[in-house]
């Protein structure tokens, strides 16, 4: 008789001849292969890190904090396994502050596939360079006559965030950088919005994740908003809004002074596998 893949691990759910394997924290992925049907050694993963935090403003900084960049966006459509168990790590998002710089976000991993955390966005506070990851964090923008670079995404995961602005009066900083689109560059009347997350169906059912966080200004001019797939949006002021947990997004930049950067989402590992 024709056999098929079985396996633990994570939340476990069906769609039609497929058991997908959900991971909103780090586990263990436990199959035992089936032994007559082609391909039954097969799954389809997607591996998602986590998100890096917005850049805030120092208190009396004419700063706008870069979005955070997303997480490292990392999919296969029919990837070999074998029966062992496989650990699954789930990255943590970068945490957002007013006083010291903000955090990139943390790998996530299964077998070989090996998702980059996304870049921290760029601030007075610490650096107002936005940092490289899966996606890169934006840069952030002060007024001394001086901005941030903005971070690079890695290949085949993510893209880079903004550029910043130094000149007033709203001294924009970048958008961070999502898995399908660059972070909007800020302008002296904005902050850059969040590059575009990507849609997958892999639940069975198409969920889009892995937005980049927008970015703020500092006294005035347009807030930058969240990329699609739960990217952060920016604030001026109190704390910008972190990425969506478990898209692996990145947190709103911050303009006020002071303001506390958003802290990035956590990422995601799904596994996916035919069973009848």
């Amino acid at each position: 008789p024709t056999s098929y893949i079985t396996a633990t691990g994570g939340t476990i759910t069906t769609d039609g001849d497929f058991k997908v394997h959900t991971f909103l924290s780090s586990g263990t992925f436990t199959p035992t292969i089936g032994n007559a049907l082609s391909g039954a050694d097969t799954v389809d993963y997607l591996v998602i890190a986590g998100g890096g935090a917005g850049g805030s403003s120092y208190p009396g900084n004419q700063t706008g904090g870069g979005g955070g960049g997303a997480g490292g966006y990392l999919t296969s459509s029919s990837f070999t396994i074998s029966a062992q168990a496989y650990a699954v790590t789930v990255g943590a998002g970068g945490a957002g502050s007013a006083s010291v710089a903000a955090l990139s976000g943390t790998n996530s991993s299964f077998s070989t596939a090996t998702s980059i955390g996304g870049g921290r966005g760029g601030s007075q506070t610490g650096s107002i360079a936005g940092l490289v990851g899966g996606s890169g964090g934006g840069a952030g923008a002060f007024s001394s006559s001086d901005n941030g670079t903005a971070g690079a995404g890695t290949g085949g995961q993510g893209y880079a965030g903004g550029t910043a602005v130094y000149t007033g009066p709203a001294y924009g900083g970048g958008g961070g950088g999502g898995s399908s689109a660059v972070g909007v560059n800020g302008t002296s009347s904005a902050g850059g919005n969040g590059g575009a997350g990507t849609a997958n169906s892999i639940t069975g059912s198409a969920v889009t994740r892995a937005g980049g966080g927008g970015a703020g200004t500092y006294t005035s001019g347009t807030l930058g908003t969240g990329g699609s797939g739960g990217g952060g949006a920016s604030a001026r002021g109190g704390t910008a809004t972190a990425g969506t947990t478990n898209t692996g997004s990145g947190g709103g930049g911050n303009g006020g002074s002071p303001g506390t950067g958003g802290a990035g989402g956590s990422g995601v590992v799904i596994i996916r596998y035919q069973f009848q």
